[in-house]
């Protein structure tokens, strides 16, 4: 049996200096992805910390947040997906306001959740 990663399906961005450390985001994360830091932000909290990989882009997560603007959710596709759904709406416009590029596993398909002001 080989031990093979799966690709990502989602990228989570956290705003440390909006983060509370509440931690409702770390119970809510079903693959266990995120975590607290143990960096202070410039109002004293330990805050949320996306490890890196792992995540699946359900926005759990940003749904628990009680703090607007603390996560945003991105939601990664394959390239093939890409290719085969070429006119895709979301696809070019979340690119290009997140400003993420292609990647070898993925392209930004849209944005689950975004900072409100």
């Amino acid at each position: 049996m080989t031990d093979e990663k799966k690709p990502d399906r989602g990228h989570l961005r956290i705003d440390e200096e909006e983060c509370k450390g509440c931690g409702l985001c770390i119970e809510a994360c079903p693959p266990k992805v995120i975590s607290l830091s143990e960096r202070l932000n410039h109002y004293g909290y330990r805050t949320a910390l996306y490890a890196g990989s792992g995540c699946t882009g359900c926005g759990i997560c940003f749904m628990v947040c009680p703090e607007p603007g603390a996560i945003t959710v991105l939601r990664l596709v394959s390239a093939q997906k890409v290719e085969a759904s070429d006119s895709h709406p979301f696809r070019d416009k979340a690119a290009e306001e997140s400003g993420a590029t292609a990647r070898a596993t993925g392209t930004v398909e849209g944005t689950i959740a975004c900072a409100s002001n």
